[in-house]
């Protein structure tokens, strides 16, 4: 009996969950092979989006098409992020995760989290543009890349026929490195589980349960919001069945869960998104690298039920211009802080500082921020391939109506 890759990840994540709840710290023998997963997918990720990136934006011939399809993902993305950071507020208001929580067990407390400073708005727009693209390709800069990806493919396209075997070369790149991406998926279960099974082993239900109701209404958050945002975005834009969408991203949405990167689950993404739901590359491979980016539904879910958590546990009473504030600043973040490692960190030391609240809360969660990441990822990465899905729906319907 021959499993599907999906049931395969499924019973990988499974068994994880069950051999690190067994044997403990005892099951970091397996790490090795996790590490290993990891490094495949971030050998992959810098020809993959560049050669994809460059194909999508050449492949349109039509730069006002391009434009469309650019200015339709920043606005879904931008739109969800709010709904997103919404949702995640008022699951915290009717949890209230800090009231009456004592941080006395051991580890839960990691001071130096707070020492991490939020890059600035212009500082961050400079840094889009790289001094030199081979290295950004070179350390996996990845809005970095994009920039240098879009500008090849725009310039492909104003050449026109001169530049057709450059556009040739990196189809032909983009056709191997989705061979390549083939090729790594099938170890991804091993992966999974060598990545999974440590952190279960590492954190136990009893260094868990003081936070318990900060975990309940980020999963409890993000779910939700999956179910209703996505699941309403795909079947009113693209007339897709939820559960279709659901189904076919499913893969990448373990990959996610088990490694906690958008990025590094891109490959996954990028496949599933095609191959199971069909969108075209052209769409994916503009779509996907930008949200891996600068899309974080999960962590605005986050960034709410953190800043809640952290007002009662303060005793801090927050008005309504400044719930108003940490929606407009985490919308706003969420681009600021693209491909920066701990996003969601500093994320919240910029909301929390833009309604003068204490940055030590953010040591206060540091220690399950890893579990809650796991979860914001996934919600994260289906965000993505929502957004691959609305364009998509949209376009045809743009087409149609052109024809």
């Amino acid at each position: 009996m021959k499993f599907t890759l999906m049931t395969q990840i499924f019973i990988a994540f499974v068994l994880a969950v069950l051999l690190g709840s067994l044997f403990g710290e005892n099951i970091n023998f397996l790490k090795p092979f996790g590490d290993l997963f990891l490094r495949l997918i971030k050998f992959i990720i810098a020809p993959l989006i560049l050669s994809t990136l460059v194909v999508g934006v050449a492949s349109s011939s039509d730069p006002k098409q391009l434009g469309r399809i650019g200015l339709k993902t920043m606005v879904y993305y931008l739109a969800t992020t709010a709904i997103a950071i919404i949702i995640g507020l008022l699951i915290a208001f009717m949890i209230s995760p800090g009231k009456g929580v004592s941080l006395e067990s051991e580890g839960l407390i990691a001071p130096e989290a707070a020492t991490q400073e939020p890059q600035s708005a212009i500082t961050t727009l400079l840094n889009i543009v790289p001094d030199n693209p081979f290295s950004a390709l070179a350390i996996g800069n990845i809005l970095q890349i994009i920039f240098f990806a879009l500008f090849i493919g725009l310039a492909i396209t104003l050449v026109g026929e001169k530049a057709q075997p450059v556009y040739r070369f990196f189809e032909g790149f983009s056709e191997v490195m989705y061979k390549i991406t083939g090729i790594v998926m099938k170890v991804a279960p091993i992966g999974i589980l060598g990545l999974l099974a440590p952190v279960v082993g590492q954190y136990g239900l009893s260094v868990l349960l003081p936070l318990v109701k900060v975990i309940i209404a980020v999963y409890l958050a993000c779910i939700l919001h999956a179910l209703i945002v996505y699941s309403a975005a795909v079947k009113t834009f693209a007339n897709m069945n939820p559960l279709t969408f659901f189904k076919g991203i499913t893969p990448a949405a373990l990959v996610a869960f088990s490694t906690a990167s958008s990025a590094g689950t891109l490959p996954v993404t990028i496949k599933n998104t095609n191959e199971n739901l069909g969108v075209p590359k052209k769409i994916t491979s503009f779509v996907l690298p930008l949200g891996a980016t600068i899309n974080m539904d999960g962590t605005a879910i986050y960034q709410g039920v953190a800043v809640i958590f952290i007002a009662q546990f303060f005793q801090l009473d927050l008005s309504f211009g400044q719930l108003l504030t940490v929606v407009l600043i985490t919308i706003l973040a969420s681009i600021g802080t693209a491909g920066v490692p701990g996003a969601g960190m500093i994320m919240l030391a910029m909301v929390l500082s833009s309604v003068n609240m204490p940055l030590e809360g953010i040591a206060l969660i540091a220690g399950i921020d890893r579990v809650l990441d796991m979860m914001r990822t996934s919600v994260n990465i289906i965000g993505d391939a929502s957004a691959a899905v609305v364009v998509a729906g949209t376009e045809k319907e743009e087409e149609s109506a052109v024809s």
